[in-house]
């Protein structure tokens, strides 16, 4: 199985309250990404659900057994950490069979453990070197042998890729991915790093200063988002954000750097609200003139960033700063336009701060 359901979740210590009353339900074969910047208390969750941290408040329940009062050892939970945690005077395969020795489990099964892990994690070779004779990635992924050869119901992971080089994060998010699917286990996994918690989340929690901002999948989190936190986090291309208000007719933005969008959705019932208009910088195109229709943005060429595959202009106007993604063989100067169709605009009330 491997549900996991967290039930009004807080975490204090002394009278610092780190973690706010989380709701949370992981369903069986999910992989859960948690993501969120450093401090706003991800790891801190995972760790609560392995058990390695005391909870305040609320409760931790695995395939319906509230298990806040479990030893670590009795969830059915495997945990992956950062930094490896392997015993450095042990071998690959020492490291591996290490928890089923404790658990007096036969010399047989364990080899015919071993092997089986070995081979689904291509560690056949490595099996008699020690940690200190490994690369990274294979020190993770005797990481990881070691959660799998136990056959647990939930796979922890805190941010077990960021110790790596861009190229092998990449290999290794690939092998995770296909382990997860291999292993038909639930697998959660903490993060900061928004590639890794895109390509590998079916269900993705974003978190902010202790609290839940918002949980769907990566395209809807990423089309949708429910926050200006949210639309400012997710995104490998920062989001622009221009601060204004809607009119008092309700069809119409005006902004705080003096430009007027017409809108065709119905405002009426935000009409004279102070708004803030987030526009992605890849929902942005070039126009020759602010006449040629649509949502049209008007700055000066400060700086041009190559990204390989695109080019990042970043343009100011009296209001500030914004950038729009072009091809990488856009050459630009001087005031330039750029034009959005109104789909693409997301639209936030300026007080709460929630999606309008």
């Amino acid at each position: 199985m491997g549900m996991v359901d967290i039930r009004g979740v807080e975490k204090s210590y002394d009278d610092v309250k780190v973690i706010h009353g989380i709701n949370l339900s992981f369903a069986p074969n999910d992989f859960v990404v948690i993501l969120g910047p450093s401090g706003c208390g991800k790891s801190t969750l995972l760790r609560m659900i392995a058990g390695l941290e005391q909870i305040t408040a609320g409760e931790i329940a695995i395939d319906g057994r509230v298990v806040n009062k479990v030893e670590p050892r009795d969830r059915g939970i495997a945990m992956v950490f950062q930094n490896y945690a392997l015993y450095p005077h042990m071998s690959v395969r020492e490291n591996m069979s290490y928890g089923l020795k404790l658990a007096r489990v036969d010399k047989g099964t364990i080899d015919a453990k071993v092997r089986q892990v070995a081979e689904i994690l291509g560690l056949q070779a490595l099996l008699d070197r020690r940690p200190g004779q490994l690369s990274g990635g294979q020190r993770q992924r005797v990481a990881m042998g070691r959660a799998i050869i136990r056959e647990p119901k939930v796979f922890l992971f805190d941010e077990p890729l960021s110790n790596l080089d861009a190229k092998l994060r990449h290999q290794m998010r690939m092998e995770l991915k296909r382990l997860h699917l291999r292993l038909n286990a639930t697998s959660v996994l903490v993060t900061h790093d928004q590639v890794e918690a895109m390509s590998l989340a079916s269900q993705l929690v974003l978190m902010n200063a202790g609290v839940v901002e918002q949980v769907g999948t990566p395209t809807q989190i990423y089309n949708e988002p429910a926050t200006l936190f949210t639309a400012g986090f997710v995104g490998s291309l920062p989001m622009n954000f221009f601060p204004g208000c809607v009119n008092d007719g309700g069809n119409q933005l005006i902004l705080e750097n003096g430009t007027k969008l017409p809108m065709e959705r119905d405002l009426r019932a935000h009409a004279g609200k102070k708004i803030v208009l987030g526009i992605r910088p890849d929902a942005l195109r070039l126009v020759p003139s602010p006449s040629d229709g649509g949502q049209v943005f008007q700055g000066r060429l400060e700086l041009a960033e190559d990204l390989g595959s695109l080019r990042l202009l970043h343009l100011r106007n009296s209001g500030g700063g914004f950038a729009v993604a072009v091809a990488a063989d856009t050459a630009a100067e001087g005031t330039l336009h750029a034009a959005a169709n109104e789909r693409d605009l997301h639209l936030f009330d300026a007080v709460t701060e929630r999606r309008i």
